[in-house]
């Protein structure tokens, strides 16, 4: 075989499956897609599931029921992490679309509490509480099906569809929470206007399962299944045989998700409550930046792939601990600002996201990556990412703003300081 034909044989042998990425990444996408819209479009129905008169406490209470779900993360995690680690990857990620599809759907019907009265947020716990289980196994049994499915050289550029999807889906929701606040005035998307993002995540929630039918499952995982299944207390073997990994997910989940819930999130009603933005300039910012979010994704896993994933976390951390607080004084009325914040922040942000999968997948053995993912990772997210919303709102009400920006850069230093013990494992072959 000449140099050119093996070439040619490489090329086709490491064609990528899309069909199967975006399937395996579409669940995530619309976990995503509903967790978004519910903090965005929070500002309109908070009072629609609470006493209305203190618009404050509603929204106070609202992201109380938000981070509330992020605490069911872990115990979905463990549960669906070791469901998916004896019983397969696909049987995983069926059931955590199809309880999320659910949800939304539960949500977008819902009475209001001057209809059913207290009933209405006992309704929204319990929805919530349900997509809290659901994305708890999602991440990591995705993230542990795009690694297993990936060939080694290149788990960086597999590893980028799991957030070119969810960054598609975050960016629908923005693009419909910009249109939406242009066509309707605040009264109609206070009374009927929130519900259709809700509804329409139900439809996309169908598409998924239906992709998701047709995935086979990993080779990996038949290899290694009996061996899970005779595994004795899991969840104690991670922290007995794998410590140093789980310290090492903890350190980057943390950061991981402050990110994540600082622009997706929090950002949006910051800026509008607190610092008295536009939502339309708000919404659109957010766009713009989602889509760059997007675009970065699989140049910064290919990245990866080459220069490897210590530098390219590295440098990321770094410069969100010296760029948070500076970005912070831009948030406020005029679009200008807003981009300059979404942009910078989530193109930062890209340079890990692209590779979270295949960093997480490459830390813990298959017998127990499931488990090891969905419940470190979970419990890490609970704990900074659940509250984020929260803390940010009670600092602002307390005119204390700022600190939830610096409490951001510490996560960030912390986070840099737990990556330099990262061994480097891009090419490596999955135990």
């Amino acid at each position: 075989m000449t140099e050119s034909e093996a070439a040619v044989g490489s090329a086709v042998r490491h064609r990528l499956p899309v069909r199967k990425l975006f399937a395996a990444s579409v669940g995530n996408a619309l976990e995503w897609f509903d967790w978004t819209i519910y903090a965005t479009f929070s500002i309109y129905f908070a009072t629609a599931f609470f006493p209305s008169g203190n618009d404050t406490l509603a929204q106070i209470n609202t992201f109380a029921t938000y981070a509330l779900a992020f605490f069911f993360r872990p115990l979905g995690g463990m549960l669906l992490g070791r469901f998916a680690d004896v019983r397969g990857r696909k049987p995983a990620m069926i059931l955590t679309i199809s309880l999320m599809a659910g949800g939304s759907v539960v949500i977008g019907i819902l009475p209001t509490y001057q209809m059913v009265g207290w009933l209405a947020p006992a309704l929204l716990v319990l929805a919530r509480v349900a997509q809290g289980l659901s994305l708890g196994g999602e991440v990591s049994n995705a993230s542990a099906y795009l690694g297993e499915i990936a060939p080694p050289k290149w788990r960086g550029r597999y590893s980028s569809f799991f957030y070119i999807s969810t960054g598609t889906a975050v960016l629908l929701a923005s693009v419909l929470g910009f249109v939406l606040a242009r066509t309707m005035d605040k009264a109609e998307l206070s009374s009927f206007g929130w519900r259709i993002p809700f509804l329409l995540g139900g439809v996309l929630g169908m598409i998924g399962l239906w992709l998701r039918r047709s995935l086979a499952e990993t080779e990996l995982f038949e290899q290694s299944k009996s061996t899970a299944q005779r595994v004795r207390r899991p969840l104690l073997a991670t922290l007995r045989h794998h410590p140093r990994a789980v310290g090492q997910l903890v350190g980057i989940t943390m950061l991981n998700t402050l990110c994540y819930y600082t622009f997706f999130s929090a950002l949006t009603p910051f800026a509008v409550k607190t610092r008295h933005a536009g939502d339309v300039d708000v919404f659109l910012a957010l766009s713009i930046g989602t889509a760059l979010f997007v675009l970065l994704q699989y140049p910064y896993g290919m990245l990866s792939d080459r220069v490897g994933r210590k530098p390219q976390l590295l440098v990321w951390s770094a410069a969100t601990a010296i760029l948070i607080v500076p970005l912070s004084f831009l948030v406020g009325p005029g679009l200008g600002g807003l981009v300059v914040v979404f942009c910078v922040g989530l193109g930062l942000y890209a340079a890990m996201a692209s590779l979270a999968p295949a960093i997480m997948s490459e830390l813990f053995p298959t017998s127990l990556r499931g488990l090891g993912i969905g419940a470190w990772y979970n419990l890490t997210v609970a704990v900074f990412g659940g509250t984020a919303p929260l803390v940010i709102s009670a600092l602002a009400a307390a005119n204390a703003s700022i600190a939830f920006f610096w409490y951001v850069a510490g996560g960030a230093a912390i986070a840099f300081v737990v990556i330099l013990t990262l061994p480097e494992t891009k090419a490596m072959e999955l135990r």
